[in-house]
């Protein structure tokens, strides 16, 4: 995965725990990450069968010769946004202008903020960013020395409204003109050449158990129990999870089966990262993904 587990994950472990995974023929294990750029690197290093990242990751780990590709995007509308307690007043882009907003240097959140702002009409001279590392975000904003933070909208927003008794807003980067891909499977150009059948297994189970966690998203949150000692509340759990279902398509794949991507979401999303500088080239998509037979 690309981080220890959250809401976002249910899938997995429901298509494990329902026996999707072992009908198509896999022993599935599900191992927490740290972060997307150790699991893509690991990845397409081969130390990992496959990997849940951010795409981004993926995008730069290419650009820097890393072997690995993506089998499906699954969060096509990005969660990137800003969180705030709703009492900041944050409700459109210019709100930000003369805020503190926290920030962790490098990674395509931070990277994408001054595209955002800009896309916006903001200069990204009038918000300040105060850099610190992913759990030192939501300590500032509940200590009250940020006005909010970066962060998934299915991720962070729904802990600290837990852990602080408030409401939280979100500015989604979508809402506001700029969307590109986020989390989805990948596979080490290895494994592509080496085990085509289980990729092609691994693909069809996980799409399936997207499909099936969808349609119950109860049962989906409750397979998660016991998967972590840092795994959230039940009802932070669940509103990770009821997030992430917003997210599965862009108007190029509505209806769908969660995973299937339209080639020219890949086109805007490498063009937005070249932008962000995230990438040096911009390549073609399938230099990135490996599209099914008949798509891209």
């Amino acid at each position: 995965m690309n981080w220890y587990p959250y809401g976002e994950h249910a899938p997995f472990y429901y298509g494990e725990k329902k026996g999707i995974y072992e009908k198509h023929g896999i022993a599935l294990e599900i191992k927490a990450g740290q972060g997307s750029q150790k699991t893509v690197q690991a990845t397409g290093a081969g130390q990992t069968d496959f990997g849940w990242a951010d795409t981004p990751a993926l995008l730069a780990a290419v650009d820097k010769g890393v072997p690995v590709k993506s089998l499906g995007v699954y969060l096509q509308t990005t969660p990137a946004s800003v969180q705030s307690f709703e009492s900041e007043g944050v409700a459109k882009p210019a709100d930000l202008k003369g805020r503190t907003i926290a920030g962790t240097a490098g990674d395509a959140l931070a990277r994408t903020f001054p595209v955002f702002l800009r896309k916006n009409g903001i200069d990204p001279a009038e918000v300040k960013v105060q850099n610190t590392d992913p759990a030192g975000k939501m300590a500032a904003v509940m200590s009250g020395t940020v006005d909010g933070l970066m962060g998934f909208a299915n991720d962070q927003g729904p802990t600290i409204a837990s852990k602080s008794g408030k409401p939280m807003s979100y500015l989604r980067y979508a809402d506001f003109g700029l969307n590109f891909f986020s989390n989805g499977l990948l596979a080490g150009e290895r494994k592509l050449q080496s085990d085509e059948e289980i990729v092609e297994k691994m693909v069809a189970a996980t799409s399936e158990s997207w499909t099936a966690a969808s349609s119950d998203p109860a049962g989906a949150v409750a397979s998660m129990a016991g998967a972590s000692e840092q795994l959230p509340a039940n009802d932070v759990l669940t509103e990770q999870f009821k997030a992430t279902l917003e997210l599965l398509h862009t108007p190029a794949t509505e209806g769908e089966a969660p995973g299937v991507n339209a080639e020219a979401d890949w086109r805007q999303t490498i063009a937005t990262f070249k932008e962000a500088g995230v990438i040096e080239e911009a390549k073609d998509p399938a230099e990135y993904w490996r599209a099914p037979a008949g798509q891209g």
